[in-house]
């Protein structure tokens, strides 16, 4: 299984950025998918996951400005990030957890830098 992100890339403050994760089999397979992000030294934290029901879960620091959607006919999970701050940056990481194995996957990352 391979998960690719972009969309990635540098924004001032108060930007948007609209990163993309593909997938190369059908999303319908993965429950749920969803964004992760790492800073340097720091531990991997949740930003946003989807179930296939459609169901959304947010962390709180991003609540009200990033928006995480599917689109099942292109097997791609997005996430729309406005109101950029620079805490936001990070590089981030798609995620998919496979109904067929029970495995976790993960893509390699893509990184955002959000400038003051």
């Amino acid at each position: 299984v391979l998960l690719v992100e972009s969309g990635g890339g540098l924004v001032q403050a108060g930007g948007s950025l609209r990163l993309s994760c593909a997938a190369s089999r059908s999303i319908f397979s993965f429950n749920p998918m969803g964004w992760f992000r790492q800073a340097p030294g720091k531990q991997r934290e949740l930003v946003a996951t989807i179930a296939s029901s459609g169901t959304t879960n947010y962390a709180d620091s991003v609540k009200g400005r990033f928006t995480i959607s599917r689109d099942n006919a292109k097997n791609t999970v997005y996430l729309q990030m406005n109101s950029l701050k620079p805490e936001d940056t990070n590089v981030y990481y798609c995620y998919a957890h496979s109904l067929y194995d029970a495995r976790d996957y993960w893509g390699p990352g893509t990184q955002v830098t959000i400038s003051s």
